[in-house]
């Protein structure tokens, strides 16, 4: 058939419209002798047609993985034998005799369609997809229980011959196992073309017809010929058009199992399930059978267990997702920033070791700008697997920032810190990493490494070393370890380092555009003042100012237009407002010595109740300095005129300050720093420069 020809992307429309054509004409034709003779042939070639459909459908559109399909047509060829022997007996020779040689095949084939679509389901999904698997589970009980009360269990209780009830049981029990294969296919993960549509048509037209054959067997109702005819042909034909149709290809493709929420349809399907049992008992008369009852019982026993295991799997997910990376699958930041603490007090009690190291993957900016974003996140997700094929059992692997990776390995003393790290490094760089057809690229990572407790005795510190060790091993030329703690650098922006001057260039520049020039300046004044009261160390205090003199140098990067808009943001312009501490961090860490300050302008946005950016901190989470320079900043903005609020008296800002205390600030801080200022401890910002507008930052006093 011409319709069948390689090359004609139009066949499986061609096929479908032509079958149905000839579906009309098998109705149209009289019932005379010769008129039934013409149906036969009519009915048996739209049915071998299917069989015919799905192979050439192989054979021309040639999908990678063949045998769901091969089982597909050869479940369709012995159905097509069905039909001929059928409706040759029962039309052409008034052979009526139930059941068959008929049925003997046509009860054979359900085995290889039932086969043919787990197949597919198992090439399209990768693992079990237990959720999936558990929402057609549900379904089936319910169908299941349905198929009993009004098709298995009345065929059961008939007086007929052994062999008729052998063969009115197996159509429901077959049409039962199929309509679950159905179920797992339609719910499962993979991409859904129209050969797909195609294909799950076909079967729920066959799960059709044959639920009303076995109603009509039941009541005597059933007649060779009837509508029942049309359903049948039609999934018949839909089963061709699918193999038939380009698309047919990428049902075999393997699909990335997507999180499996609960959308509003499976939840509606779901909650139908739940009611379906006292439904069925209030449609259905069960005084006169205990086997009903009994089936009820069982399987509405069964639905609860059932939903309960989804419902326990979706708590499961939710939490796991709370502490993965969507990207690369390893944990977050939060949850290794939340073991590190435990692992060292674990350490501290058995009078043990933990080991800290930070991995950043060499020169990734430029992976980013001369092959794309695709191509860096596909070196990201390659780097974390080898990565994590590099850990052991008990470790924590994490994705630390963007092309940062952080892991923690208890029990590792200083002298196993050089041997773990080169085990890292050296998975990484065992081989080039494919990003985009023929491009291989050489991927090399840095490592810096710390031990709790000989080169640090808290989380804070460990990190802030490791990290140190991990710009060393980059300044040493990249690909290689460092151990322990480096030097610190004097850290006076004013009369140290042409990168920290640099950073103080740009923190004015920023000032320039938003503020007087003496915005930093005075929250880096502030913070000094602050964290000195709260009672930190000289270090610490010194990290606290230079946080607050550089906290608004990821500005820097936000388009100039966005900064000085004179209204309020849009959603968009929010977003990569939002931003800025993030960009301000990496800006920080470019400086050795740094890491601490780095990390206290990323936290600067963080709120004491958890519902700050970009980390979503919470509570003593939050570096200290961090919390110090959160109110500092607060107080600088409410202080300062805005595009749609002139400055706030001095009041109102502490009214403000006291109305955030445990949750967007530090209640504790909140009350030093009202103290400080009561104290006349706190001074004003000088306004050496003219007032320029900053951007409105919805239901936030921070800038």
């Amino acid at each position: 058939m011409t319709i069948f020809r390689a090359g004609s992307n139009g066949a499986w429309l061609s096929y479908l419209l032509a079958g149905h054509v000839l579906l009309a004409v098998y109705y149209l034709v009289p019932l005379t002798p010769t008129g039934t003779l013409i149906r036969v042939i009519v009915y048996c070639s739209i049915s071998m047609s299917g069989a015919i459909a799905v192979f050439a459908g192989v054979s021309r559109n040639k999908p990678q993985w063949r045998r769901a399909w091969m089982l597909l047509g050869a479940s369709q060829v012995v159905y097509a034998l069905a039909d001929l022997t059928f409706y040759v007996s029962h039309l052409l020779f008034d052979f009526t005799v139930y059941p068959s040689f008929a049925d003997v095949l046509y009860l054979s084939h359900y085995p290889l369609l039932v086969a043919g679509v787990i197949l597919l389901i198992r090439r399209r999904t990768p693992g079990l997809d237990l959720p999936s698997l558990l929402d057609a589970a549900v379904l089936a009980v319910v169908a299941g229980m349905a198929s009993w009360l009004y098709l298995i269990g009345p065929q059961a209780r008939l007086t007929s011959p052994a062999l008729v009830k052998i063969a009115s049981m197996l159509y429901p029990m077959m049409d039962l196992a199929l309509f679950v294969v159905a179920l797992r296919l339609i719910f499962g993960a993979g991409p859904r073309p129209r050969a797909f549509l195609l294909l799950t048509g076909n079967l729920l037209m066959i799960l059709t017809a044959d639920t009303l054959y076995v109603v009509q067997r039941l009541d005597n109702s059933y007649q060779a010929g009837n509508f029942l005819d049309a359903i049948w042909l039609s999934g018949n034909l839909m089963m061709g058009a699918a193999a038939l149709h380009p698309t047919m290809a990428r049902l075999v493709d393997r699909a990335v199992v997507k999180e499996s929420g609960l959308s509003r349809g499976r939840i509606i399907a779901l909650v139908s399930a739940a009611l379906a049992a006292p439904v069925l008992m209030l449609l259905h008369d069960v005084s006169e059978s205990r086997q009903d009852v009994l089936v009820i019982a069982a399987g509405s026993a069964l639905l609860s267990l059932l939903i309960i295991a989804r419902l326990a799997g979706l708590v499961a997910d939710q939490r796991r997702l709370a502490i993965t990376d969507g990207l690369t699958g390893l944990h977050t930041r939060r949850f290794f920033e939340a073991q590190l603490p435990l692992e060292i007090a674990r350490a501290r009690r058995a009078d043990g070791s933990v080991a800290v190291f930070i991995i950043d993957v060499d020169r990734f900016k430029s992976i980013n700008d001369n092959y794309g974003h695709p191509a860096g996140d596909q070196v990201l997700m390659e780097v974390a697997s080898r990565l994590r094929s590099a850990s052991r059992a008990g470790e924590v692997l994490a994705r630390y920032g963007g092309e940062e990776f952080a892991l923690l390995v208890p029990d590792a003393g200083p002298a196993r810190l050089s041997t773990i790290g080169n085990r890292l490094r050296e998975r990484v760089a065992a081989s080039p990493i494919p990003v985009d057809g023929d491009v291989h690229l050489a991927v090399t990572v840095s490592v810096g490494s710390a031990s709790f407790p000989i080169h640090g005795e808290g989380p804070d510190e460990l990190v802030v070393i490791a990290d140190r060790a991990l710009y060393a091993a980059k300044a040493a030329g990249r690909n290689r370890i460092a151990v322990g703690p480096e030097p610190l650098p004097a850290v006076d922006p004013d009369t140290d380092g042409a990168m920290a001057e640099f950073l103080c260039q740009v923190a004015d520049r920023v000032d320039g555009w938003l503020h007087r020039y003496d915005h930093s300046r005075a929250v880096s004044r502030w913070a000094g003042v602050a964290a000195a009261e709260f009672g930190l160390d000289d270090s610490t205090i010194r990290v606290a100012q230079l946080a607050g003199r550089l906290h608004d140098i990821g500005k820097i990067i936000i388009p100039e237009v966005v900064l000085t808009k004179p209204g309020a943001l849009s959603d968009e312009e929010w977003r990569l407002l939002r931003q800025h501490p993030d960009f301000g961090y990496r800006l920080a860490r470019m400086v050795p010595g740094f890491a601490g300050v780095a990390h206290v302008i990323r936290q600067q946005h963080e709120r004491y109740d958890g519902a700050g950016y970009p980390d979503g901190l919470r509570g003593a989470d939050i570096r200290a300095e961090a919390r110090i320079l959160s109110v500092c900043v607060a107080w600088a903005a409410m202080r300062s005129h805005r595009p749609h609020q002139t400055a706030m008296d001095e009041n109102r800002a502490r009214r403000e300050l006291w109305n955030g205390r445990g949750k967007q600030f530090d209640p504790d801080v909140v009350d030093l720093f009202l103290d400080l200022h009561t104290q006349s401890a706190i001074g004003t910002m000088r306004t050496p420069g003219l007032q320029v507008h900053e951007p409105v930052y919805p239901g936030d006093w921070r800038a």
